[in-house]
Parts: structure tokens; sequence; C-alpha cells
């Protein structure tokens, strides 16, 4: 007697979560399309890590797929969470900038190219901190030129969240998926409590920031496009869409008006309750959208 009959489907889902970077990218492409770029074999490495005692990896912690999704081109680059934090250095900023770029020739060229970012990441890789902002500071240039041609896409997955500068680069891309283990913020809670204070902020208390930075939040409020369950299938499904709806009509950073009204709106004079602004962003989305 078995008991798969009985299973409910979310044990018996292909976890996205639970696979690698480089799994997580090859689940993405149609089958028998993916190729990587700038493998482990190739030794792309930072030099800086060593310097500091800390074993480097062969890939630095980036891998660069591309193939195709839904019959149209596309490159998938994905952050390793499990090394360093999906932290960015030279090298992992490098090999961003070039495949962000080169989709752009082959976009320029007649042959548009999607790009999809798979961010499990903490920001800037702090053994290489200026040389890592720099490296941000040019990834965030090239998904700007990228997008005016193919749509870039963002999935944030977890469980490391996608924090720091990356967080900018989700903020720039077309599309940003989440699911609801996935978190999305400019400073993380262990660095608010550590510069503010816990009064500031608890980093030790979930709910407050999944409250603030989950992925049901982030989507409730607008900064994300669509919530998904942790499968496979489901972020994959979600990535086709966007994929062939292609570039919006505008893009959500372009609305600087719009956010900067909705800010100076904020009552800073008293907690904010995250629920009651989702719900109140939610309305006004409803009479004029962020898209």
């Amino acid at each position: 007697m078995t008991t798969t009959g009985f299973s409910p489907l979310f044990v018996q889902r292909k976890s996205f979560i639970e696979l690698d970077g480089r799994r997580r990218a090859y689940a993405l492409f149609d089958e028998n399309t993916a190729t990587e770029l700038v493998g482990p074999f190739d030794r792309a490495e930072s030099p800086w890590l060593p310097m500091q005692g800390v074993a480097p990896q062969s890939d630095d912690g980036c891998i660069v797929v591309k193939g195709k999704i839904s019959g149209k081109p596309a490159v998938a680059i994905s952050l390793e969470g499990a090394f360093q934090g999906g932290s960015i250095g030279e090298v992992s900023g490098a090999k961003m900038v070039a495949a962000l770029d080169l989709a752009t020739i082959d976009s320029k060229a007649g042959k548009p190219t999607a790009a999809i970012l798979l961010l499990e990441t903490g920001g800037v890789r702090l053994q290489e901190a200026n040389l890592g902002l720099a490296a941000i500071a040019e990834v965030i240039a090239s998904i700007l030129e990228l997008r005016q041609h193919a749509p870039v896409i963002t999935v944030i997955a977890g469980t490391v969240g996608c924090f720091g500068g990356m967080a900018l680069a989700a903020g720039v891309s077309s599309y940003v998926v989440m699911t609801r283990e996935a978190r999305l913020g400019l400073n993380g809670p262990e660095v608010i409590e550590q510069e503010s204070g816990k009064d500031e902020f608890d980093a030790s208390d979930r709910a407050l920031i999944w409250a603030i930075h989950g992925g049901e939040q982030r989507v409730g409020m607008g900064l994300a496009d669509e919530l998904v369950e942790d499968s496979v299938d489901a972020i994959g499904s979600a990535v086709q869409r966007f994929v062939t709806a292609g570039k919006p009509a505008q893009h959500r950073s372009e609305q600087v008006e719009l956010y900067r009204q909705r800010i100076a709106d904020l009552d800073s004079s008293r907690q904010i309750d995250p629920l009651a602004l989702r719900e109140q962003w939610k309305s006004l989305d409803s009479k004029g959208g962020t898209r």
C-alpha cells in the first residue's frame, strides 16, 4: 500500500527553491536548447578571495545559460545563493554584464533576446567591496540598455532573497516574479537592526520580515508583477508568459512621479501597517495602475 494518492500536490511538486543555481537556469529553457557560457571548466574565479583566506568557486557563483524559451532566444543569469550568499564580485559582475550586453547586440541585430535574472543575493561581495559596487552599476546600465529592445525578467524564489545593489537591478527590470518565500528589499533586516537598533527593526521577527519584504507584500503593492508557488512548472510558466509578452509599454522604474507622490502621501509620524499600505496602494493601482 502506498500513500501517494493521499499526498498533497504541494509535496508532489518539483521545488524550484531546492534546485541549485545551475539547475534553476536550465529548468527554464526549451528541451535541448540550453548551453552554458563561461562554465566551471573555464575557471573564471575571483582572484581576490584566496588573498583573504576564502576558497573561490570555479564559476564565481554566477551561471550564464543561453537557449530558447517558448521558441524565443533568451539568456538566463543565475546567482548561486549557496556561494558567498550570492554576492556580486568583479568576475561574477563581469559575466552578468557580458551576457546582458550580448543579448542587447543580438536584439539590435533583429533577434530580440530576453534576459532572465535568477537573483538569490545579498548584494555586493564585501571582500571585493569597490569592485562589486562598480560591477552592480555596470549591471544596471546593461539592463537599462537591453530592456529597450527585449524584456528583462527577474525571478526571486528564496531563500536568500534579493537585497542591496541587486535589489536595484530587480527594480529596473521589465518584470519581477516572486514566490511567497522570497524577499526583496534594499537593506536586509539584519542590516537595519545593526544600524538603527532593534526598536526600528527586529531581525528575529520573521512575521514582520515577510510582512515588509515578502513576495506576497511586494506583489500586493505593485512592486513585483506575479506571485507564484514554489514549483519549477509555475515559475517556468510565468517566465514563458513574460518572454512572450515582450517589453512592457512602460517600465515601473520610469513612473517616477507616481512613486514620489505615493511616498509623499505616507504618514511617517506613526507606524505604518504593511497590510493597510498594501491595500491602499492596490486601490490606487485599480484607479490608474502601475502598468
